[in-house]
C-alpha cells in the first residue's frame, strides 16, 4: 500500500470533523484507496473495506492495536485492556462465486450480492433494526424465482423471514470481515464479554489524535523556526521530533 502523506492525511481529518460515521469511513476509506472514485468505495462489499482500513491501519500506525473496555458482568465490570492483530484482522476478504451468492428455500430460489457501504446509508433511516433487516436484504437481491416464475417486486417486498434469513447467513460465511465481534474473557471473573470493532471508528480515533499531535509539532516549530507548515511538514518523524527537543532544550 502507498502511504498518504501527512498532508493529505491532514486534509482527511479536517474534513472528517464535520461528518459523522459512514462519512469519516469514505474519508478513511480514500485514504486507503487514493485512485478510486466514491462511486467505487461505496459500492465494494463491507468485508473489501474494512480489509482496506486495516491495511491502512497497519501503514501509518502498525500492526498491533490496543483496545480497552470494561467486562459485561454487572458484579465485576473490570476494565480489560489487550491488544490486537491488525494484520490478523484485515486478513479475511469476501469469497464471491460468479454470478454472486444464491439460496433456495421453500418456493424460493434467491441469487444476491453482499451488502456495500451504500446500502448501510440507504438504510440507515429504517424506523427499527428488523426494518433495516429487511430493506437491506431486498436491496442485494439481484434475481429472485418464486413458485417456478420471476418474483415481482410485490412478492420481493413480502420476502419471508426464513429466505431473509439464510441471505443473511450465507453473506455471513462469503464475507465474515463485514463484522468483526470479538468475545473477551475478563482476567478477573472468567466472563465472556463480547465486543464488536469498529475498525473505521477505531482509525478515526487513532487519526484525531495524531492530526492533533501533529498541529501542535507544526505550531511549536514554526513559532520556533519560521518555518511553513508545508516545510514541516516535509520533515520526516524523526527529524521533526529532533527538533522539538532542541526547542525544549534550548
Amino acid at each position: 500500500m502507498t502511504v498518504t502523506g501527512p498532508a493529505e492525511l491532514l486534509a482527511t481529518w479536517e474534513a472528517g470533523l464535520t461528518r459523522q460515521g459512514g462519512g469519516r469511513a469514505l474519508l478513511l476509506h480514500r485514504a486507503a484507496r487514493p485512485g478510486a472514485g466514491t462511486d467505487e468505495l461505496l459500492s465494494v462489499p463491507l468485508g473489501e473495506r474494512a480489509a482496506d482500513l486495516f491495511a491502512l491501519r497497519r501503514a501509518l500506525f502498525g500492526e498491533s492495536m490496543q483496545v480497552t473496555l470494561d467486562c459485561a458482568d454487572p458484579d465485576c465490570g473490570a476494565a480489560m485492556e489487550f491488544a490486537l492483530d491488525a494484520g490478523e484482522l484485515g486478513a479475511a476478504r469476501p469469497r464471491l462465486p460468479e454470478g454472486g451468492l444464491r439460496v433456495e428455500e421453500g418456493e424460493w430460489a434467491v441469487r444476491f450480492r453482499l451488502p456495500s457501504p451504500a446500502d448501510l446509508a440507504a438504510v440507515s433511516a429504517a424506523v427499527d433494526a428488523a426494518d433495516a433487516r429487511r430493506m437491506l436484504g431486498v436491496r442485494c437481491v439481484l434475481s429472485a424465482v418464486r413458485g417456478g416464475r420471476a418474483a415481482t417486486d410485490e412478492d420481493l417486498a413480502a420476502l419471508p423471514e426464513a429466505v431473509l434469513k439464510r441471505c443473511a447467513e450465507e453473506a455471513e460465511r462469503a464475507d465474515s470481515g463485514a463484522e468483526l465481534t470479538l468475545n473477551i474473557a475478563c482476567p478477573e471473573c472468567g466472563a465472556a464479554t463480547p465486543a464488536e470493532l469498529d475498525i473505521a471508528a477505531y482509525l478515526w480515533t487513532e487519526l484525531d489524535a495524531w492530526a492533533r499531535d501533529v498541529l501542535l509539532d507544526v505550531h511549536l516549530l514554526a513559532s520556533a523556526y519560521g518555518w511553513s507548515e508545508p516545510q514541516i511538514l516535509a520533515l520526516s518523524p524523526l527529524r521533526r521530533r529532533y527538533y522539538l527537543e532542541l526547542c525544549a532544550d534550548a
